[in-house]
């Protein structure tokens, strides 16, 4: 069986990846668990001083597996423990985090780049949050975050219109910094790590904890989406939300 999410430690930089192709790497509850294990586990190893979040040279995250949401939706699961567990990590991560954006990155895709230091995209990148059109909320702590980066009125269009954003958009907006041609991200994305990793340790670490602020306020807003998330999956708007998508991907 291939590997879902590929972990590889390159000197001081460790590549979480997530390896789903043939499903545009829509994240199962298995693979939010690895890679938050892979987060997790980095600062124990004094060798890496920068994390890589990377999916394939087709899609970066199609966003959380559709089986999955259904199941949530009809009650027949609970919100996954792995997919808080990812985001607590994302929230409370002390490494410097890069993501090498190729494809779509939605749903999830687009919200843990807001945890992101450098985000490096290709120029055919695009970026969406379809939740509300689902009859759900942003997530992630995507309610607060954005807002930060990008201001209300452009998170607004992102969050609740889902207007997608094309890689000049998202830069412009703050949510990325760089954009190239696609075969380059990956290489520029490691460049940047690399340039990070090579930085005095704990001046970026003392210098990214003053500017990330305390933890606990995102990982609040974490807890207060998903409860509202919850209960959106049990409402009737979102039932037939996800039937009507369902009906368009027959």
């Amino acid at each position: 069986m291939t590997e879902l999410v590929i972990i590889t430690d390159d000197g001081p930089v460790r590549t979480v990846r997530m390896n789903r192709p043939d499903k545009k790497n829509a994240l199962t509850l298995a693979m939010y668990d690895a890679m938050a294990a892979a987060i997790e586990t980095a600062p124990k190893n004094p060798a890496l001083r920068c994390l890589l979040i990377a999916g394939t040279p087709t899609a970066f995250c199609a966003g959380n597996d559709i089986g999955d949401f259904l199941k949530m939706a009809t009650g027949e699961g609970a919100l996954g423990t792995p997919i808080l567990r990812f985001l607590y990590t994302l929230a409370r991560c002390e490494l410097p985090l890069i993501a090498a954006v190729q494809g779509n990155a939605i749903g999830v895709g687009t919200t843990m780049l807001m945890h992101c230091d450098h985000v490096v995209a290709g120029s055919e990148a695009r970026f969406s949050t379809p939740f509300v059109g689902l009859g759900l909320v942003p997530e992630a702590g995507s309610s607060l975050l954005a807002p930060r980066l990008m201001g209300h009125a452009r998170a607004f269009s992102l969050l609740v219109m889902g207007r997608p954003l094309s890689a000049d958009d998202a830069k412009a907006a703050g949510l990325i910094n760089r954009v190239v041609a696609a075969e380059a991200v990956e290489a520029e994305a490691m460049k940047a790590a690399r340039e990070i990793a090579a930085l005095p340790p704990q001046g970026v670490l003392a210098s990214r904890r003053l500017m990330r602020g305390s933890p606990d306020e995102i990982v609040a807003r974490i807890d207060e989406e998903a409860e509202l998330f919850k209960t959106r999956l049990g409402s009737a708007e979102a039932r037939a939300a996800f039937e009507a998508f369902m009906m368009r991907k027959r």
